[in-house]
């Protein structure tokens, strides 16, 4: 029985996988096990944010593993406080929350928004949204067709239009404490937010005393070509989520929290046993430290010259996205374009009707060329 045959046997049926098994990485290449090499525009999703087997992050993670791997939140240790520093230093947040996923930082910020509410308990978020599938946070997300099989869900959710500052006002009454919201919303086509409307967001939260939550699960942690894309909006969140790319392939969420929200939560309020590992934190602090502003700065230019090489092929109707984010609507159905790329060695994804790409945010260029050019054949 081969990993193939073993997975379809025994591991739960909720993923359509390709037929493709890999056994080892190197920077933006993967190898499966027949020895087939690939390219890798997708980095798990936006998790591998130095690709894989970076060997300065791995020697940070094991110098950990060989001191503490994991202990219980009722004490403390150093990478968990480190990282905690850095983030605030980096964002002017003042506190956080370590978790181990995207989901579970949407739930720490749900949890908080509606703490801070005392009474008022309904979220605003978008349609088309995207925020996780624990109950609470594949509630939050505008998708109904995410919705029909596991009702009843839990109350206290509406759903605006995206760029619409009109049908987002018309959704708040005095129920609302907060307004829930991906700048680009990756899992619906890599749709971006248009400035002037996240802008207008915010005034309308200030003056209507909400919240403003940012969810940066897949645009935080330099893939959008900033620290968070955020930071590009001219906004300041009252709460931000993130994970992802944090920790480079281990499992760490965060929840950032402003002045507005830093002392929300007290001792026993909201809690996870995993969450803030030290061999995560260690991880993330090493990621941290790498995005810099050389970095980022190189995330920017290789997104556009990823649109410039391909916004003209008569196989594109049009790109979106910001930094190493990028969607491309397409002439060929996205699913047969990510097949035929798959068949030449290079990995892209989908995000509903497009092509994505999350490529490492370091991927040498040379690579990054050989792929787009195999994919502009494709296209």
């Amino acid at each position: 029985m081969n990993t193939q045959q073993r997975s379809e046997q025994f591991v739960a049926t909720t993923y359509a996988r390709f037929p493709v098994t890999f056994s080892r990485g190197k920077g933006s290449l993967l190898w499966d096990d027949a020895g087939k090499e690939y390219i890798d525009l997708g980095s798990g999703i936006a998790v591998n944010t130095l690709g894989h087997a970076d060997e300065a992050w791995a020697v940070a993670v094991h110098a950990q593993l060989l001191q503490v791997a994991h202990t219980s939140n009722l004490y403390y240790t150093a990478p968990q406080a480190e990282l905690a520093q850095a983030l605030c230093s980096r964002t002017g947040m003042r506190r956080v929350f370590f978790s181990n996923s995207g989901a579970e930082a949407n739930e720490c910020m749900i949890k908080t928004a509606r703490k801070w509410g005392a009474g008022r308990s309904t979220i605003v978020t978008l349609e088309g949204s995207f925020h996780g599938r624990t109950i609470a946070t594949l509630t939050a997300t505008g998708q109904p067709a995410m919705h029909g099989d596991f009702a009843p869900l839990p109350a206290g959710f509406k759903y605006a239009k995206p760029n619409d500052i009109a049908d987002l006002q018309a959704k708040l009454d005095n129920s609302c404490c907060a307004v829930m919201m991906e700048l680009v919303q990756g899992e619906s086509g890599v749709l971006q937010l248009n400035k002037d409307y996240v802008q207008a967001v915010a005034e309308l939260c200030k003056a209507n005393n909400l919240l403003l939550l940012i969810d940066e699960v897949q645009t935080g942690n330099g893939r959008c070509g900033s620290l968070y894309a955020w930071e590009q909006f001219g906004i300041t969140p009252d709460i931000v989520s993130t994970a992802k790319g944090l920790a480079a392939g281990l499992p760490l969420g965060a929840t950032l929290f402003a002045a507005s929200t830093c002392d929300v939560l007290g001792h026993g309020s909201h809690g996870s046993t995993f969450g803030g590992n030290p061999a995560c934190c260690a991880g993330a602090l090493h990621v941290l430290h790498r995005l810099d502003d050389g970095l980022l700065a190189d995330v920017q230019a290789k997104g556009e010259y990823i649109r410039a090489k391909l916004q003209a092929l008569p196989g594109v109707k049009s790109i979106s996205g910001m930094g190493l984010m990028i969607g491309i609507e397409t002439v060929k159905p996205a699913k047969d374009i990510v097949a035929e790329c798959l068949a030449q060695g290079v990995l892209v994804l989908t995000a509903k009707d497009k092509v994505r790409l999350l490529p490492a945010l370091n991927i040498p260029m040379e690579l990054l060329e050989k792929a787009l050019d195999v994919l502009a054949n494709c296209l």
